[in-house]
């Protein structure tokens, strides 16, 4: 039905990449089990990851990395095991820039098609598509 030549603009997920609207955490999530390429929101990581240097030290940015690519992770082998797939909803604890009391936080696991229809997974926050 279309052709190339009816594609006024394309946005890909590399694009997204190198704007910074995705975070690309291939590398450390391959150590918590992911064997897809996998990129966090701009806003998933400003509000679970990023924790900066002028905070008090009781958290760290690769800790709290690591909490949530676990707990994706987690979910994602329970969902496997249901045969559930698509899109799927998980939660942690988050202690929020400056603050000290963790908070009970949602996000969604997504798993769908990449810019060559390679499986890829994104990790948002449910409101995000």
């Amino acid at each position: 039905m279309f052709t190339p030549d009816d594609v006024v603009h394309t946005y890909t997920r590399d694009d997204a990449i190198q704007d910074g609207v995705l975070v690309d955490v291939s590398h450390p999530a391959k150590q918590a089990g992911f064997t897809i390429p996998l990129a966090l929101t701009a806003r998933v990581f400003s509000e679970c990851v990023y924790w900066p240097e002028t905070e008090a030290a009781v958290q760290d940015e690769s800790g709290r990395l690591w909490d949530v690519l676990f707990m994706a992770a987690v979910a994602a082998r329970a969902a496997a095991r249901r045969g559930q797939g698509g899109r799927i909803n998980f939660e942690l604890h988050v202690v929020p820039r400056g603050g000290r009391t963790p908070e009970l936080t949602t996000l969604s696991l997504h798993v769908g098609p990449g810019d060559h229809r390679e499986p890829v997974a994104t990790i948002l926050a449910p409101d995000e598509d």
